[in-house]
C-alpha cells in the first residue's frame, strides 16, 4: 500500500503545502498518520520502515503550523498464516523502536506514538467453525461441502488480497488427532468456485457433521467478508 500512485493518503511530496494551507485555515493540527504496508513477517524490512517513517515526520513537522501531539507510525505487523511462514521477531523491533525514541522525543518533546496492531493482537486468537453436510466425489476428488463459506471469511478462501491462493491451518476440529487421513478440499454451498475454504489439503477423514475448524481467524474474518451473499445466513460469534 505504500509507495508508487495509490489511492490512499496523501502523497509525502503534497504535505508541506498542505500544512501551510491548514495554517491559513486555521484548523486544529494534530499530527501524521504515516502508514507503509501489511502483514509484515519480515523484522528488518519493519526495523527499516520504522526508521524511515519517524525520518519523513521529522522532516514534515518543520512546517506544521503547531507542535506535533500524535505521530501515528501505522502497523504491518504480520502473523504466520501458511506453511514456511516464521513468527515475526518482536524483540528486534522492540529495541530497533527503543533506539529511535531518543531522538523522536527530541524533535516532538509532547508527542504521543501509536501504533496500530489489530491483526497481530487477534489474529491467533479467533477461529471459525463450520459444519460439514455432505461428502462429494467429482471426478476422483473428494469435497466436503460445509454452512460456511466466503460470505463468512473472505480471507480464508483466497479473495482478500491473496495473488496466488493458500489454505489457512484448517483442521477436523472434532478429529485433531484422527489416524485416518485423506486429503480432500472444503468447500461452502455458495454458487461459485471462489467459495473454497481449503484446497487439497491432508486432514482426518471427516463424515458428515464433522466441524471444520479454520485458524488465524482472530482479524479480517466475518467484517471483511460479503455476509448478505445470496441470503444465507450469518454465522454465531461467540467470546470465550
Amino acid at each position: 500500500m505504500g509507495g508508487g500512485p495509490k489511492p490512499f493518503g496523501v502523497d509525502a511530496e503534497r504535505v508541506p503545502d498542505m500544512l501551510i494551507r491548514l495554517s491559513l485555515l486555521g484548523l486544529n493540527f494534530v499530527g501524521f498518520h504515516i502508514f507503509s504496508g501489511s502483514q509484515n513477517l519480515n523484522a528488518t524490512a519493519i526495523q527499516e520502515m520504522h526508521t524511515k517513517t519517524f525520518q519523513l515526520g521529522i522532516r514534515l513537522a518543520e512546517h506544521a503550523p503547531s507542535p506535533v501531539r500524535l505521530f501515528n507510525i501505522g502497523g504491518g505487523f504480520g502473523v504466520p498464516y501458511f506453511p514456511g511462514d516464521q513468527t515475526l521477531n518482536i524483540a528486534a523491533i522492540g529495541e530497533n523502536l527503543q533506539h529511535l525514541m531518543p531522538e523522536v522525543k527530541r524533535q516532538f518533546p509532547d508527542v504521543r506514538i501509536a501504533i496500530e496492531l489489530g491483526r497481530y493482537m487477534v489474529a491467533e486468537a479467533g477461529v471459525y467453525v463450520c459444519r460439514v453436510l455432505e461428502r462429494k466425489v467429482s471426478r476422483g476428488q473428494t469435497f466436503l461441502v460445509t454452512d460456511g463459506g466466503l460470505h463468512h471469511h473472505l480471507a480464508a478462501s483466497g479473495n482478500f488480497g491473496q495473488v496466488i491462493r493458500k489454505n489457512y491451518p484448517v483442521i477436523i476440529g472434532n478429529k485433531v488427532r484422527g489416524a485416518d487421513r485423506e486429503i480432500v478440499s472444503v468447500v461452502g454451498p455458495l454458487c461459485t468456485p471462489l467459495d473454497l475454504l481449503a484446497d487439497q489439503m491432508q486432514m482426518a477423514k471427516a463424515s458428515v457433521d464433522d466441524l471444520v475448524v479454520i485458524l488465524q481467524s482472530g482479524a479480517y474474518g466475518l467484517t471483511a467478508s460479503p455476509t448478505a451473499f445470496l441470503s444465507h445466513p450469518i454465522p454465531i460469534e461467540v467470546l470465550v
